[in-house]
């Protein structure tokens, strides 16, 4: 199994990779949608849509909302601040309600168990998901930071992984996701922490004006963001009796497990570098 999640996620890095140096932005947009769109298909399934009809249904409804996304907020030609800062503001917020609704699971699960409710979470996780990382691309280096966003991502997944099983004993949220511990967890943070330092001294003249401590904000709240995304899925498979969103890869489960900590951390780190003044 081992052997084959790194295989799986060799191949996914690389395929990411050439995508991001030989895809132009529309491309970029287009690909992106359709692994959205992937885990939009694994979604409807937990949020309580058996039928195909409605599950296709249920897709062709998210690929509406990253259009009028697409389309309002003129992603295709370099979109202003204005246009996008709002939606990154409401993402970011409804990424905090979530944190509740995990630290209070299952409690929590009355105001989100409604079909209704699972099936609008699905579109809140992943189109200003998708938005985010498009907006991004549309920055000078747009691919470049497209990269650090899922390395800091990455980072956090592989400090926590090995802090939790070096010195984990504190469970995180026991109900949602019982393998993850404080110790794993502040080991991802600490893992990105020295990770923004070294992006600091990495900036190009550029972005000289901003602080080290600009990045390490920015890189630690998008940590943090992957995290809360991470869990938010997994309180949501776990009330609905499944281990995995999908089989796609190999590994890995569906698209949707692998998706759930960027969706948390995109509109963060696209917000984190407004702020920041990128």
């Amino acid at each position: 199994m081992l052997r084959q999640r790194v295989i799986t996620a060799l191949l996914m890095a690389g395929s990411f990779l050439a995508a991001i140096v030989f895809l132009p932005l529309t491309g970029l947009a287009l690909l992106l949608g359709v692994l959205v769109s992937l885990g939009a298909w694994e979604w409807s399934r937990l949020a309580g849509l058996n039928s195909p009809a409605v599950r296709a249904l249920y897709v062709l409804v998210l690929v509406a909302v990253l259009g009028a996304l697409y389309g309002y907020c003129q992603l295709d030609n370099a979109p202003s601040r204005e246009q996008v800062q709002p939606f990154l503001g409401v993402t970011c917020l409804w990424w905090s309600f979530a944190m509740l609704w995990v630290k209070g699971y299952p409690a929590s699960a009355v105001l989100w168990r409604s079909v209704a409710m699972r099936a609008l979470m699905g579109l809140l996780i992943l189109a200003p998901a998708w938005m985010s990382a498009v907006f991004l691309l549309s920055f000078p280096r747009g691919g470049l930071l497209l990269v650090v966003m899922v390395v800091v991502v990455a980072a956090a997944d592989i400090g926590a992984y090995f802090s939790g099983k070096t010195f984990g004993k504190h469970k995180l949220a026991v109900l949602v996701s019982p393998a993850k511990t404080w110790e794993g967890f502040w080991g991802g943070m600490v893992c990105c922490a020295l990770l923004a330092v070294l992006l600091w001294y990495s900036l190009p003249d550029q972005a000289a004006h901003i602080s080290l401590s600009s990045v390490v904000a920015v890189t630690v709240t998008t940590a943090l963001a992957s995290v809360v995304g991470d869990l938010t899925v997994s309180m949501v498979k776990r009330e609905s009796g499944m281990k995995d969103s999908g089989s796609l890869l190999p590994g890995h489960g569906g698209v949707l497990d692998r998706l759930d900590s960027l969706c948390g951390a995109a509109p963060v780190f696209a917000l984190g570098l407004l702020l920041a003044g990128w």
